[in-house]
This record gives structure tokens, C-alpha cells and sequence, in this order.
């Protein structure tokens, strides 16, 4: 009989490919995935390790599945992996004290961002292994993988829509973030392997391609050679120095067939002029541009190490406004950060509330070991972190009312999600708000529909 897997994914969509090519494995070695986790031989809990929460559901998740294997006699055979970025940050530490084997020895092995492709042999080496031996690590530092357009995947998405991963890590160093720690130096994936992949998702009937990785805008970058070409952190979009975001996105652009071409992830340091002109010359690509600021204060944005400052972000928003047309901007900041000032506070929601983010969310600052941040001075109390939490997102809600007040009367392209249930080119799955649409517009497909009124962060349309 054929081994039956079951997996939980947890985490963001860089995590949930990882899962989608882990199954994709799988299914190649002629084992069955099973949604019933009761039902599976093995079990994988694919994690997240990004914040505290995040550390904590995974967690919980793990111990949750090892309790229901002890208490369930039909499932005392099962074997549990754990996966991903939780397994990853620390099967790895210098701390003997924090690896998982030792924190968690009921698990039965526990796989790296290496080990994804590998992930059917371990499976068979697992179902092997006498109950109650040590637990099988099977982590790496330092993780080289990347994906390619013949890399087995499963897609968990719904058929109209797929993320797709341009590349993996990172090469910044901002104070408050472990994911270059986990999942090592930025690696592009080249220009040829991403536009194939893209063919073979759209002619599958893919109408929306989510272009993602840690820093997409840094594609490409890291291949640049020759004197003075080499990109640094603070490089721009340049096609001129070899494959860059804005040579895929025009590759991209020229594939057959109706779809969106979404841009997630970006960071503000390397936007330049002729990415924004591409932007706004692609038809296929959305007026859509997700691109975490952090912060706004000088003094917030040097602390947090992010190398852009005030000036230079006020700028390149005023840039981006002008030279993409019906441009919907996503952001993300975080309060509470370590020295952070009742006055800097101050200038971040002043503004939020005067630049009217289209889309705009807050992180609450939580301590991550590992990070420079953790070490910093002037620690804020919790009260207080919560407090300005609630005093953003108060102005975030009141932007958000008055930017969805305007899209009343407006006619515009959605994509059909769910019966009922629609998004437009300004809203990004499983993050953005969605547009509440006439019953019996063909799911999976595009529509035109006029906005009449909306509720929150939800529009509605006839």
C-alpha cells in the first residue's frame, strides 16, 4: 500500500511553494497525500519562525499533533516531521540549548529549506526507524536551494491564481529581522527558468502570477559581474548591468493569454526609474505595489538599519504616484521599536495619515533572538507599544474609509474568487480586502463591475 502523508502549512506563500514542492515530491514517489492527518503514516508540519507569534503556532502546532498521536491508538504508529524556517533557525544554533531534537524529542525528524527536495527519501528513512529512536536531523546551515521551472510543485492555490518565488534569501541586515539568519544570502533564480515557469502556470489557466521572494526587487542583482557592476544594498532596478526585475517583468509581460502580473515583497532601497516605467508600460502587470517601509522617522530608519532614509522614501513615493497611473500602494510599518521616540511616533502617523496608503498594515515590535535589535537599548513596555498600535490603526482605518469612499461609481476589472466574492488589481490574495460581486460571475475569471458601496476594508459592486 502506498505511504500516506499528510502536511500542515504554515507561515507566508514563500513557505507555502516549499510545501507545494515537498507534495510535488512526494506525489512523484508515488506516495498519497491525505487532508485527514488521523489517516497519514507521516505527518509534516511545514513551520514559520518570522516573529514570536509565528514561533508560537508552530510550536503549538507540533505539540498539538505529537498529544493527538498519544492519544489516539489508531495513530501511535505515526511518524511527525517538522519543516521549514522553525527547523532551519534552530537545528542550526551554536546553542546546544535551543536546538530542536532536544527541545522536542517526540518529533521524529526535522528537515531544513535544503531538504525540501530530499523530502521522500527521508519520508521512506522515517516509516524505517523502530518508534522511539533519536530523532533524525536532517538540517544543513546555510541554505543554497532555489527552485526552477522542472522542480516538482503542487499547487495549493485555487487553479485561477499561483505564487511564483523569483528568488530566495536575503542580503540585507535590518536590525529587527532573522530571515537572512535562516534562509541565508539572496540567490535569483535566472530570467529564462522564472518566464518558463510563468508560460506553463498560464497556459494551465493561471490568471494571476504573484511574483514573490525575501527581496524582489534584488533579482538578478547577484549574478551582475565585472568591475563596478557588482550590485550593492543599495543598487537600483539597472537592466543595463545584466537581468534585473525589470527586464523579467518585460519577458513576463510578452506571454500569451490574459492574466495580472502582481509585484510583492520589494524594498525601497532598490526601486529606480526604469523599474517604475516598466511598471507602467507592461499592461499585465497590476498598478499594485506591495513595498514595506518600516518607518518613517530618520532616526527610526538608521536604528532599524534599513538604508533608505525620510527624504529618500517621500521621494520615491512622489516618483511612483506620478509615473504609475491608478497606482494602489500596500505597506507595512512597525511601532514600538526599540528607542523609539514619542516624536517619531508623532511623524509616523502623521504620515499615514497624510499620504493615504491604499493598503497599510502595523506590527506590533517584538523581541527576536538573533537580531541586533534584540540587544538594542530602550526597550519599550508593552502598554505602550500597544498603545500606539491602536492610535495607527486607527488612522489607518479612517484612510482606508476614505480611500474606499472614492472607488464609489467606479468601473473595474476583478478577478472572480469565489462565488460572490471578487478581487480588483488593487487587492492581493489572502492579505488585501475583497469586492463582494453579483452571484453567477464565472469563478476563475475576469469581470467588469461597478463599485457602490463598500464596508471596512470590503467593497461591493453591481
Amino acid at each position: 500500500m502506498p505511504t500516506q502523508v499528510g502536511l500542515i502549512s504554515l507561515g507566508c506563500a514563500k513557505n507555502l511553494i516549499d510545501s507545494e514542492i515537498m507534495i510535488g515530491h512526494l506525489q512523484q514517489e508515488g506516495m498519497i497525500m491525505m487532508p485527514e492527518p488521523d489517516l497519514a503514516d507521516v505527518l509534516i508540519v511545514n513551520t514559520c519562525s518570522f516573529i514570536d507569534v509565528a514561533k508560537e503556532e508552530s510550536v503549538q502546532t507540533i505539540i498539538e499533533a505529537v498529544n493527538a498521536r498519544q492519544a489516539d491508538p489508531a495513530r501511535e504508529k505515526q511518524k511527525i516531521i517538522v519543516a521549514g524556517c522553525l527547523s532551519q533557525r534552530f537545528n542550526v544554533s551554536r546553542n546546544e540549548d535551543e536546538r530542536l531534537p532536544g527541545l522536542l524529542p517526540e518529533v521524529d525528524a526535522f528537515i531544513g529549506l535544503d531538504q525540501v527536495t530530499q523530502v521522500a527519501p527521508i519520508v521512506r528513512k522515517v516509516l524505517n526507524r523502530p518508534l522511539g529512536d533519536e530523532s533524525l536531523d536532517t538540517v544543513t546551515a546555510k541554505p543554497r536551494f532555489i527552485p526552477d521551472y522542472t522542480t516538482p510543485r503542487f499547487r495549493l492555490t485555487p487553479g485561477h491564481m499561483a505564487y511564483l518565488k523569483i528568488a530566495e534569501g536575503c542580503n540585507h541586515t535590518c536590525s529587527f529581522c532573522i530571515i537572512p539568519t535562516i534562509r541565508g544570502q539572496h540567490r535569483s533564480r535566472t530570467q529564462e527558468s522564472v518566464v518558463r515557469e510563468a508560460r506553463s502556470l498560464v497556459e494551465a489557466g493561471v490568471k494571476e502570477l504573484n511574483l514573490i521572494s525575501q527581496d524582489t526587487t534584488y533579482f538578478g542583482m547577484d549574478h551582475w559581474e565585472g568591475a563596478g557592476r557588482r550590485a550593492k544594498p543599495t543598487s537600483g532596478v539597472d537592466s543595463s548591468r545584466g537581468e534585473s526585475l525589470a527586464s523579467l517583468l518585460r519577458e513576463l509581460n510578452k506571454i500569451e493569454g490574459q492574466f495580472w502580473i502582481r509585484l510583492l515583497y520589494t524594498h525601497p532601497a532598490h526601486w529606480s526609474d526604469e523599474l517604475i516605467e516598466t511598471i507602467a508600460a507592461c499592461e499585465k502587470v497590476t498598478s499594485y505595489v506591495d513595498i514595506p517601509l518600516q518607518h518613517i522617522s530618520e532616526h527610526m530608519l538608521k536604528v532599524m538599519n534599513r538604508k533608505t532614509g525620510s527624504t529618500y522614501i517621500r521621494d520615491l513615493l512622489a516618483r511612483m504616484r506620478r509615473g504609475i497611473p491608478d497606482l494602489a500602494i500596500r505597506t507595512t510599518f512597525i511601532t514600538g521599536f526599540p528607542g523609539e521616540t514619542q516624536e517619531d511616533h508623532e511623524e509616523l502617523l502623521q504620515f499615514i495619515r497624510s499620504f493615504r496608503f491604499e493598503h497599510c498594515g502595523i506590527f506590533q515590535y517584538s523581541r527576536e533572538e538573533g537580531t541586533r535589535a534584540n540587544k538594542l537599548p530602550g526597550h519599550l513596555h508593552h502598554m505602550t507599544i500597544k498603545a500606539r498600535h491602536r492610535e495607527l490603526t486607527s488612522a489607518i482605518d479612517q484612510v482606508a474609509d476614505a480611500v474606499n469612499q472614492k472607488q464609489l461609481g467606479r468601473t473595474r476589472a476583478v478577478l472572480v474568487e469565489e462565488e460572490g466574492i471578487a478581487r480588483s488589481e488593487w487587492d492581493a490574495p489572502d492579505i488585501d480586502g475583497r469586492i463582494f460581486v453579483p452571484a453567477g460571475l464565472p469563478v476563475g475569471e475576469f469581470a467588469n463591475v461597478t463599485i457602490t458601496d463598500h464596508r471596512g476594508y470590503d467593497l461591493v459592486a453591481s
